[in-house]
């Protein structure tokens, strides 16, 4: 079965929910409109290791805007795509990194502290914001969005069906946050990728993505346990971390749709 890339995800709002596009387009930071935009408290940025409920939040492209549903809110946002240049600005951290980023509005605010319980605000980066990543192999400079790693994460469908038959119940993708998944091939063969095409944009698969407590939420009814965490640390621990997925740079100004061949022009060894 030839490999083809089968599925397209966006997270626009850092660890809410993402939307399944039929085709992306690849800018300089990543997949256009991904993670662009990130919830901040008094201690740093928030995510779903913080605050699970922040899965139920779910985020839709209509237009020029951004519209975001809460179950316990009656009214949903609406967030322009683009701000006015002249938009207050202000310091954040992104892990290791500290970038400059966008306040989107004290209405924004308002709606995501009571949907969440907890006070927070909404950044979004702008172009001029500076973050790079430097491929771990190719040692491309590529700017990244507020993405914890790379622009983007690829992961095979056969990859999940494996990891399915190990557990006593099943996951989805969904738990994995990808951007690309891809169906043909061998379970976890994207390990050994490294330059690759996807239609005829060029790609680099870096590094495995170490995986956190997010893949024990359940992103439909916010219940967490230990799986697939655990069973995935019994067969794909590697330096203390649990490695699930590629990391990945690509060519920005493509394309890239469902259905695109994808075609592996080198590979690296092994890791596990």
């Amino acid at each position: 079965m030839p490999l083809q890339l089968s599925e397209i995800y966006i997270y626009p709002i850092k660890s809410l929910g993402g939307i399944r596009l039929p085709e992306a387009q690849l800018t300089q930071r990543g997949l256009a409109y991904d993670r662009r935009w990130m919830l901040i408290d008094e201690h740093g940025f928030l995510t779903q290791r913080e605050i699970p409920r922040m899965a139920l939040l779910e985020v839709s492209l209509q237009a020029n805007f951004l519209v975001i549903h809460s179950p316990s809110e009656s009214s949903p946002l609406n967030i322009p795509l683009i701000l006015p240049p002249d938009t207050a600005t202000k310091l954040v951290p992104i892990w290791d990194d500290t970038t400059t980023a966008q306040l989107v509005s004290e209405e924004a605010d308002e709606w995501f502290s009571e949907a969440l319980d907890h006070p927070c605000s909404l950044v979004y980066m702008p172009d001029f914001s500076e973050r790079t990543k430097v491929g771990k192999i190719s040692g491309k400079v590529q700017p990244v969005s507020f993405a914890d790693s790379y622009p983007a994460l690829l992961i095979g469908q056969a990859s999940l069906d494996d990891l399915n038959t190990r557990l006593t119940e099943p996951v989805l993708m969904n738990r994995f946050r990808p951007n690309l998944v891809f169906s043909g091939g061998e379970a976890y063969e994207e390990d050994q990728w490294h330059e690759f095409s996807i239609g005829d944009a060029r790609c680099w698969a870096e590094k495995p993505c170490a995986r956190c407590s997010v893949v024990t939420i359940n992103q439909e009814t916010i219940v967490q346990g230990k799986e697939p965490l655990a069973t995935l640390a019994r067969y794909r621990k590697q330096d203390n971390k649990v490695l699930f997925g590629q990391s990945i740079l690509f060519e920005p100004g493509k394309i890239i749709r469902e259905g695109d061949e994808i075609q592996v022009q080198t590979r690296k060894p092994n890791i596990l």
